[in-house]
């Protein structure tokens, strides 16, 4: 049997940048359609690290460019046992995962509005550090210690 066709659909950049990253980012951030809500969010994390002297549009870059995965782990089942086998991720999956990263590690965190951690999170990816940085690290060494079954990867 086929599968459905999957069919990408063309995201319009967003209103303020005219970045089409940014348009994504503020799908994922929204919440049960508020997608105006999420846009002041993240226009307001924006403002925070315009306030400390950055480029916001460069620092997201650099953030999203440094939480992208290069390899990560898929169960495969051979022979009645399930092996992790270390796969590479595609372009379209590294963006998406490094997005779901970022909003998880964001809203992860406790006792602040939603912007100031989203500032927060992008300021410290774009450093190489905190909890998404974190995660990838994880996946990656996850994808490395299982590295003997990368043979049953087809």
């Amino acid at each position: 049997m086929r599968r459905k066709r999957n069919y990408k659909r063309d995201i319009l950049p967003d209103p303020k940048y005219q970045n089409v990253m940014a348009a994504k980012f503020i799908n994922r951030l929204m919440t049960g359609g508020k997608k105006s809500t999420a846009q002041r969010v993240f226009y307001g994390a924006f403002d925070i690290v315009a306030k400390q002297q950055k480029d916001p549009l460069q620092v997201f870059d650099e953030a999203i460019k440094n939480v992208a995965p290069v390899l990560e782990v898929k169960s495969k089942r051979i022979g009645g046992a399930n092996y992790q086998v270390p796969r590479e991720v595609r372009g379209e999956r590294r963006l998406t995962l490094a997005i779901r990263w970022m909003i998880g590690a964001a809203r992860a965190k406790k006792g602040k509005p939603m912007a100031v951690k989203l500032a927060e999170e992008f300021l410290a990816a774009a450093k190489n550090e905190g909890a998404a940085i974190k995660k990838r690290q994880d996946t990656h060494r996850m994808a490395e210690a299982n590295k003997a079954f990368a043979h049953f990867a087809w």
